[in-house]
């Protein structure tokens, strides 16, 4: 079954809100095998409502709605359902009575307009709220001649989330077909991802079963695999079948093929050979030590690091002599090596990474562009650099010289 997920409320199209409850109710409805295939953000406008539901109603099995059944004026969630579908609206007695006594245990009187919480959907079935004044509803209904799965439920997630595994996930369990959904997420590391596709696109064009896709941030690329079979073990055997395939199209380029991140796999690799690494950053600020100590343990290898910005602290840190800065400029291959180094030499590490670039936007001469990164990796059979020049603004560069020494440290390691 295919779902569409409409999100209400004006306040998610300004910069300031955004919609979370849907990434959740993705994965609950992936894990039954419901497939979300649309996510739609609609303001508090009736007539734009109504049009979203048509539109939705037209081209899955089973709509959710999250937001818009409270109180006031711009709540119209019930009354757009209710257009959209020539269903009318009845005043719940028992909701009533509900709202009256919510309001007598907070000691308040209750709002007039409150009653509106009250209205339910021809056919429709209330769903309790512990934790809120508004119900859901769950509709089972048709349009334009097919069955169709309407939820309302309330849009606050404290609301969201335990309405829709208590009230909605039991009953869509019962009758949803007996599907499964296997994913599995492969990860590579400074592929272009036009190069990645090119050499992808034979491979898992030929799974149709088989939903892949590429996205690309910063010098890393995902590879997500999804597939739905009647059961866990053949939707499975396909992804794991893909993967496969494509573990081997990409060769040393790829670092993960079950979704672990590059400094996970660093560590990994130092582990494996009872190794540790000592960083000396310049340009990224700490950024490749922020990462590889994000991951619990990281301890067990990675013995520190300094950044050092100015070329006094290069030498003072780093061990860098002051006549190769001279010579060369603190952005060079030969600083870059001697930082690797230098930092490996000081704490005792088998392996020293050196990194040292322009961020910008400032910084940059003629011959030393803004993006100009150095990197090395030192170890006790020697030390080697790379030069790359990195588009974008400082934190997009800085991003990408994190990345990149990481996955030469990786390199070096394999």
């Amino acid at each position: 079954m295919k779902s569409e997920i409409i999100a209400v409320g004006s306040e998610m199209l300004t910069p300031y809100r955004q919609d979370t409850n849907s990434l959740y109710l993705t994965e609950k409805l992936n894990e039954i095998g419901v497939t979300v295939a649309f996510k739609t953000i609609v303001g508090d406008r009736h007539k734009d409502l109504v049009h979203a539901i048509r539109i939705a109603l037209g081209r899955i099995d089973m709509l959710i709605l999250m937001g818009g059944l409270g109180p006031t004026e711009d709540d119209l969630t019930r009354e757009a359902v209710a257009e959209a579908l020539s269903l009318t609206l009845r005043r719940d007695a028992s909701q009533v009575a509900a709202l009256h006594a919510r309001a007598a245990a907070w000691r308040i009187a209750m709002p007039q307009n409150n009653l509106k919480q009250a209205d339910v959907l021809e056919g429709a079935t209330l769903l309790p709220n512990p934790n809120g004044s508004a119900p859901g509803q769950w509709l089972d209904t048709a349009f334009n001649g097919y069955r169709k799965l309407v939820m309302l439920i309330p849009g606050p997630p404290h609301e969201c989330k335990p309405l829709f595994d208590t009230e909605c996930l039991p009953r869509l369990r019962a009758v949803v077909p007996p599907r499964a959904i296997a994913v599995r997420t492969l990860k590579a590391a400074m592929i272009p991802e036009s190069q990645a596709d090119k050499l992808l696109a034979p491979v898992y064009t030929t799974y149709s079963d088989v939903e892949t896709t590429l996205l690309a941030h910063a010098g890393d690329l995902q590879i997500t695999l999804a597939c739905s079979k009647p059961s866990q073990e053949a939707a499975q055997e396909r992804v794991d079948s893909l993967a496969e395939r494509i573990e081997e199209t990409l060769e040393d380029w790829l670092y993960s093929s079950q979704g672990d991140s590059l400094e996970q796999i660093v560590l990994y690799y130092l582990g494996l050979r009872q190794a540790t690494l000592a960083v000396a950053e310049s340009c990224t600020g700490g950024m490749v030590a922020e990462r590889i100590t994000s991951v619990p343990g990281a301890s067990r290898s990675f013995l520190g690091g300094v950044v050092v910005y100015s070329d006094h602290l290069k030498t003072a840190l780093a061990g860098v002599s002051a006549e190769l800065i001279a010579q060369h400029g603190a952005v060079s291959t030969e600083v870059a090596k001697a930082m690797a180094h230098g930092i490996r030499l000081r704490t005792g590490a088998t392996i020293g990474l050196g990194v040292t670039g322009i961020a910008g936007p400032t910084g940059a001469t003629e011959s030393k562009p803004v993006g100009l990164v150095h990197i090395a990796v030192s170890d006790a059979q020697g030390t080697d650099a790379m030069e790359r020049t990195f588009r974008g603004d400082r934190q997009r560069i800085r991003e990408w010289a994190s990345q990149q020494a990481l996955d030469f440290v990786r390199r070096r390691l394999m």
